[in-house]
């Protein structure tokens, strides 16, 4: 079977925008808990939590636009994008669930499905295709995306000590929309297999 062969020229510069949120993701997490490993005033954390937030959704918006006018749009950029936005947003999401926010059971199934996505796309490679985000997927990742707002709102109100009325609003409506980013995620799964079934019918 032919091989994808792997990316070996320098970087472009979609590629270089998509790579920011391999750094912000870490350094989210490490602005996230930093104020409960060294018993921190967390006040200062939020505009800093919603400027990496916001960057990091940015530049997911950016480099498409920056490969297609640039003409830069390359299977390694098709690969790379979906991975960057899924690392970045499992941060997020590892974060809030670790403090009460969102649930554990819901983050499982997001986490098995993009385990999911990354092994057909595994396999696709091996068949010598590199398989993009679709349109199912990209309204997974706007789902995700609103989750991770709602969540910083919720996370956001307990670091600036609103009342408890306050975060349980804000934290159901996270919920909520975690609940449907699981849907679209599941939904988008379903469509990647169907791809990928008939790609492997078709070789």
């Amino acid at each position: 079977m032919p091989i994808v062969k792997p990316h070996t020229r320098r970087m472009k510069l979609a590629d270089k925008v998509t790579a920011t949120r391999l750094v912000l993701a870490p350094f989210f997490l490490l602005v996230y808990f930093l104020p409960k490993w060294f018993t921190l005033p967390a006040v200062w954390t939020v505009p800093v939590l919603w400027v990496l937030l916001v960057i990091a959704e940015i530049t997911d918006l950016l480099d498409g636009h920056i490969a297609r006018a640039r003409n830069e749009v390359s299977d390694f950029g098709k690969l790379f994008d979906p991975f960057s936005d899924t690392l970045v947003r499992i941060t997020y999401f590892l974060c809030f669930v670790a403090d009460g926010i969102l649930p554990v059971v819901l983050f499982a199934v997001v986490l098995y499905r993009e385990f999911g996505i990354l092994f057909l796309r595994t396999l696709m490679m091996r068949m010598g295709i590199a398989m993009g985000a679709r349109s199912g997927g990209k309204v997974k990742a706007v789902a995700y995306m609103l989750t991770g707002v709602g969540a910083l709102v919720a996370s956001s109100l307990v670091r600036l000590g609103a009342s408890v009325e306050a975060f349980s609003v804000a934290r159901m409506v996270a919920i909520g929309l975690f609940a449907v980013s699981v849907f679209f995620s599941l939904s988008s799964f379903v469509d990647y297999y169907r791809v990928f079934k008939s790609a492997r019918s078709d070789s």
